[in-house]
């Protein structure tokens, strides 16, 4: 009997500025099985995307990581979390501005609370930065996916705008 692989799966919930450009580079990661854009940390149910462009919801614009631990462990997707946006600039990426472009890590346990914390550590030690991380750390809600086409965006245009890229 031949038997598939069957990827094992854990979340990551990572909010860097507009959902786009991140998205489209963490479906590239090597390790990464699925990606979704929406909605989370605010106070308003079933947000759409008019209700968090407002900057008043309290949700951000996040992207909803599925990922194989054995293949790319949590610590190393938070490596490029920390590369593919500036996490020195409070409620900005680019052009992009308001709370809805906050840089957060919306933790699921405490193990990943545990690993974020050590993660931002590093990246501050490190010296890349020029400024101090502001990322938060922010415990894990109710995801809402955002509407069907601020899915794969960049995928389905690709010259779409995008402010993210991944640094060295």
């Amino acid at each position: 009997m031949e038997h598939k692989y069957q990827p094992k799966r854990s979340v990551a919930t990572l909010a860097a500025g507009c959902f786009w450009g991140v998205e489209n580079i963490f479906r590239k990661i090597p390790g990464v099985t699925d990606t979704e854009v929406g909605y989370t940390g605010g106070e308003i149910n079933n947000p759409t995307y008019e209700d968090i462009s407002t900057g008043q919801s309290g949700h951000a614009e996040a992207v909803r990581v599925e990922f194989d631990p054995e293949r790319l462990s949590y610590a190393q997707l938070l490596g490029y979390f920390f590369r593919l946006h500036d996490p020195t600039t409070h409620d900005r990426q680019g052009f992009d501005v308001g709370s809805q472009y906050r840089s957060a890590i919306f933790v699921h346990d405490e193990e990943q609370r545990t690993i974020a914390r050590m993660v931002i550590d590093e990246v501050e030690r490190s010296g890349t930065w020029d400024y101090p991380i502001v990322t938060s750390i922010e415990d894990a809600a109710v995801f809402y996916p955002a509407e069907e086409h601020h899915q794969d965006y960049l995928v389905k245009h690709p010259r779409g705008y995008s402010c993210h890229y991944l640094r060295p």
